[in-house]
């Protein structure tokens, strides 16, 4: 079943706006996920419903918490576990991403119209998944769910087979200057 939405010309007329094209959003620093935030709220606020999945991280970051006062936005996170670079991918690390995968999936099966997957990318540099599971998800998007990925990088397949493709250049950071991530701001 496709998905699509209509949305009314400045003439009065509805025209069909489609649904199914990727985003990648990738770098290194801040923005990607505040990007993502962003769409998932001007979306809803169009009605569209928005499933916001996020792999490698636990939760505790601000969206989580004002997701569950947005209408028609779905917050999906597995829960807490130690920051993967710390030591590398542990036992829970590979749980939480298969558990974020399956969310994803279970959402393009009840038509979500928005799926957002934070940090999906980074999931095949850590070795958590694999990058022919990311193209299958886009596979499975595309035409029907409108897709964004965000990560550290962006595979050169994953490239080639998105619509949107944004690349984050940070040119500097107050963390290399001594100051630790801020509530609210970093995350």
């Amino acid at each position: 079943m496709k998905s699509t939405y209509y949305t009314q010309e400045r003439s009065g007329h509805i025209r069909n706006a489609g649904m199914g094209l990727i985003h990648a959003y990738f770098g290194q620093g801040v923005g990607k996920t505040t990007r993502a935030v962003g769409l998932s709220i001007r979306a809803a606020g169009s009605g569209l419903r928005v499933v916001f999945v996020q792999f490698l991280k636990s939760g505790t970051a601000g969206e989580a918490n004002i997701f569950e006062q947005v209408p028609n936005i779905s917050y999906r996170c597995p829960g807490k576990h130690p920051f993967i670079l710390s030591q590398g991918p542990q036992s829970v690390h590979y749980e939480h991403a298969e558990t974020s995968l399956w969310y994803a999936k279970r959402a393009i099966k009840e038509g979500t119209h928005l799926l957002i997957c934070d940090e999906i990318l980074s999931t095949p540099i850590f070795g958590v998944l694999r990058l022919e599971q990311l193209l299958e998800l886009m596979d499975r998007c595309r035409g029907q769910v409108e897709l964004v990925m965000t990560g550290i990088d962006a595979d050169p397949a994953i490239r080639a087979g998105a619509d949107y493709v944004t690349e984050f250049v940070q040119r500097k950071h107050p963390y290399y200057s001594g100051h630790i991530a801020r509530k609210g701001i970093e995350y």
